[in-house]
């Protein structure tokens, strides 16, 4: 048995044993993870930085000790000493791989960088933003009426607007008696009010100045953390962004994330500061992209699921991860941002969404106030697909939520090809039932491969690997093309009459491109990539189908897919996998990222807050890993696209083949062990 340690790099989820001392970069470099490097490895250009998580990884069924990697060398050393590494952070050209180790990628060591596609409009939107300024003239002191500052401030605040200032800090009445006292009284003031809090103090400038204001809408996913900047008075959005979620190297999932913290002392805590320092990264990037300055930002609205809600808060994340599924607190709050160690305006308030219950969160509930699925005639089921999917059922007479634990795989993580989304990566594919040959279209150019011009133009990006809408459509052109069966097994060359169809094992691939001529990587879909995708759709399906069931409902009239992943595959292809339930092909929509334009709303609009904390008590929660039909719906589903649904409406727009690869697979593979 091999004692060469065993290396798994994040967010990709690649890994595999290396020989000891092998270097982490070469071991990146075998594996086809994406790693920058640009010195030939002598450790000068640093684009190769690595993040070693340490500690028990239950998932993974390892343990990453703190000399999981060699020690620093001179090289090493002396470039912390001269330009800083961040804590727990090893060039990858010099650390040598000793022990079982789980290591993250940050995004800037990445080659090609992640096109977080969490798009967000503000268009038709009400602006009622907590935030107002108010011009005031203030009288001055006098012997009559001697009462001091603050307090003729107060005055002047209660006649004009009908409240008064409080949880004012001494600082601030320092700062209002230096403000009134250098404008003469005649000043611009700046307060946060909302519909269950007194008003506070943010700011005071001289007399009529109305400086632009800004604030952030974040939704925080579990695997990608999405921000826009918005003017509050105008409602525009200034500059949008996105980054990597680095929990990723403590685990792919919420659960492995729960464990984490549970299987490890201070997991938690180094899961909460990791998040927050994400968050002032991604705040300055959308500060910078829009020229405006961070002391500026003055609010902030996120919109998370209840692990990432606890983790962020402080809240200890451990009871999540076991029925009754405990939140520490299922309110919406608002907080200053500084308790959370946020580098914006000193003042400047967080305000979280509620939770609906159990583990469907905040950005359930933000899904819920933009969709307004309680304002629907029609029974309408909204999905937010990602690594933990917000399923949403519901009309006028009643609302039902459940979150399914769908996985990473539909990021493209866990897939022999897969990466996440960056340019080169496959996101579009057909393949010609006949032929049996594929077209395939990457992130980054609008060609399809098969275009005289396609490798001209992706000669920068490359065929790099296949993103989650990629190989999802894969799965299903190749169940429609007659490559795969109802089962989800891949046929031989000879039952399916392709080459493309090549020997993997014991099982079979099919190929996609061959990494010629450019001499890239080989892409394919192997059997394992199959049963990957039916896992996360099987979950997916299963949570739509419980809700069904508590509904009373063999049918829906309508489906909205939401999430960046969501938007960008096609409703055709998620019906044929058994994503999603059947229904009229027409009625199949993309909201984008929904959860983000809830939060949005909540930002622009105070009254919105309002609307959705008295939702969210009326949403009834089903909670998926406790009901006993959910194993039931799940097997069911694991066949494309159903093993026992009939999928009426789907068959008026595509005929399936019927095809079965089992017994001949099996005899191949019993010839070839004689």
């Amino acid at each position: 048995m091999s004692n060469d340690p065993f290396v798994i790099f994040m967010p990709s989820g690649k890994r595999s044993t290396v020989p000891a001392g092998t270097t982490v970069l070469k071991a990146a470099q075998e594996l086809g993870v994406d790693l920058d490097s640009v010195c030939g490895g002598n450790g000068s250009c640093a684009k190769c930085q690595v993040e070693v998580a340490e500690g028990d990884h239950s998932k993974h069924n390892i343990t990453v000790s703190e000399n999981a990697l060699s020690a620093f060398n001179r090289i090493e050393e002396r470039y912390k000493r001269v330009r800083g590494l961040k804590p727990g952070r090893r060039l990858g050209c010099q650390a040598c791989i000793t022990e079982n180790v789980v290591l993250h990628i940050p995004p800037e060591s990445q080659i090609h960088q992640q096109v977080v596609r969490k798009s967000a409009s503000s268009e038709d939107m009400d602006i009622n933003p907590s935030i107002v300024v108010e011009h005031l003239k203030i009288p001055s002191a006098d012997m009559d009426d001697p009462i001091g500052d603050l307090e003729r401030l107060q005055n002047a605040l209660e006649a004009r607007l009908g409240y008064r200032l409080e949880s004012l800090h001494l600082k601030d009445i320092q700062y209002i008696q230096s403000a009134l006292s250098k404008h003469d009284g005649e000043i611009s003031i700046a307060l946060h009010k909302t519909h269950n809090t007194p008003a506070r103090f943010l700011e005071i400038w001289p007399y009529k100045k109305d400086p632009d204001l800004y604030g952030v809408a974040i939704d925080l996913g579990s695997t990608t953390i999405a921000g826009h900047l918005i003017n509050m008075k105008t409602g525009q959005i200034m500059s949008s962004g996105g980054i990597m979620n680095p929990q990723i190297r403590f685990g792919e999932d919420l659960m492995s994330r729960v464990s984490f913290a549970m299987m490890n002392e201070g997991g938690a805590e180094k899961m909460c500061v990791s998040i927050r320092e994400a968050l002032n990264d991604l705040l300055k990037v959308l500060s910078e992209n829009a020229q405006v300055p961070l002391e500026n930002i003055v609010e902030l609205v996120a919109v998370m699921n209840p692990v990432m809600h606890h983790i962020l808060l402080g809240f200890d994340p451990i009871p999540l991860g076991q029925s009754p599924f405990a939140l520490a607190s299922s309110s919406a709050h608002l907080l200053p941002t500084k308790e959370i160690d946020l580098n914006i305006a000193d003042r400047a308030m967080l305000y979280v969404l509620p939770l609906i219950a159990g583990h469907v969160g905040a950005d359930a509930a933000a899904v819920a106030l933009s969709q307004a699925p309680h304002k629907s005639e029609e029974l309408v089921l909204i999905i937010d697909v990602g690594t933990n999917a917000e399923i949403i059922l519901g009309n006028t007479s009643r609302v039902l939520a459940c979150s399914s634990p769908t996985g990473p795989a539909f990021e493209g993580a866990q897939i022999s090809s897969g990466q996440r989304a960056a340019a080169g990566a496959i996101e579009r594919i057909e393949i010609d039932p006949d032929t049996k040959e594929p077209r395939f279209k990457v992130i980054g150019c609008d060609l399809w491969s098969n275009h005289e011009d396609f490798h001209t133009q992706t000669a920068v990006s490359g065929i790099t690997g296949i993103c989650g809408s990629g190989i999802t459509e894969a799965v299903a052109e190749m169940r429609m093309a007659g490559l795969l069966d109802q089962n989800g097994l891949i046929g031989s060359p000879e039952a399916t009459g392709t080459s493309r169809c090549k020997e993997n094992g014991r099982t079979y691939e099919y190929i996609i491109y061959d990494g010629r001529p450019e001499g890239g990587s080989t892409i394919s879909v192997t059997q394992g990539d199959i049963r990957a995708i039916q896992l996360a759709k099987s979950a997916l399906y299963a949570g739509s189908k419980l809700l069904m069931d508590e509904f009373g409902v063999d049918q829906i009239d309508r489906v909205v897919l939401a999430g960046a992943f969501g938007a960008h595959i096609s409703p055709k292809h998620a019906m044929v996998l058994g994503m999603i339930p059947d229904c009229p092909i027409n009625n199949v929509s993309s909201a984008g990222n929904a959860a983000g334009t809830g939060a949005i709303i909540a930002l622009l609009d105070q009254n919105s807050r309002i609307k959705i904390e008295e939702l969210v008590l009326d949403i009834t929660k089903i909670e998926t890993a406790i009901e006993p039909k959910f194993q039931e719906h799940f097997i069911a589903a694991n066949a494309i696209p159903h093993a026992i649904d009939p999928f009426e409406n789907l068959q008026t727009i595509v005929t399936l083949p019927h095809v079965d690869f089992n017994q001949s697979n099996a005899k191949r593979s019993r010839r070839r062990r004689k």
